[in-house]
């Protein structure tokens, strides 16, 4: 199921930090993206960037529980970068589920399997009838973050 994210971006000054950076639709290496672009400061207790969206315009949580994950086709410039998924069970910003991944400079699809993500800051176990948003961030190193994202979709195994 292809997803139309309405990406927002994201980063550490909500808590003091001074990362900075910022999110583009554009061509990028031949294909449309959303590009997530910034300086990673771990600097007064910041350190990351990221771009979001919310499955649903009111922020409740949707049922995923028919698909195995969540595929996404990315370009960058050869970093790892995280993607993080919410529930609506989690009830603090700190709290998500995740992966990572490494942004190659071709495109490339990863495959994130519900069932593979790790819980973090939470004993909650991962749902995924109550997803609610998909965050990828640049995150606890200081670097320059480049990444681009095409397309993003749930996907069932064969």
């Amino acid at each position: 199921m292809e997803l139309n994210p309405k990406w927002e971006y994201v980063a550490d000054g909500v808590m003091g930090g001074v990362s900075r950076g910022g999110m583009q639709e554009e061509m990028f290496r031949g294909r449309m993206a959303t590009v997530l672009r910034g300086g990673v400061s771990l600097d007064n207790n910041g350190g990351f960037v990221q771009i979001a969206f919310d499955l649903c315009h009111d922020g409740a949580g949707f049922d995923a529980s028919d698909w195995d994950g969540i595929e996404l086709e990315t370009c960058g410039n050869g970093e790892r970068y995280d993607i993080r998924l919410r529930t609506d069970q989690l009830t603090r910003p700190w709290q998500s589920f995740r992966s990572d991944f490494i942004a190659a400079q071709e495109w490339r699809s990863h495959r994130v399997a519900f069932d593979a993500v790790e819980a973090h800051k939470t004993d909650a176990r991962f749902d995924p009838a109550h997803l609610r948003r998909i965050g990828i961030l640049a995150i606890g190193r200081e670097f320059q973050a480049e990444v681009a994202v095409a397309n993003i979709r749930l996907y069932r195994s064969v």
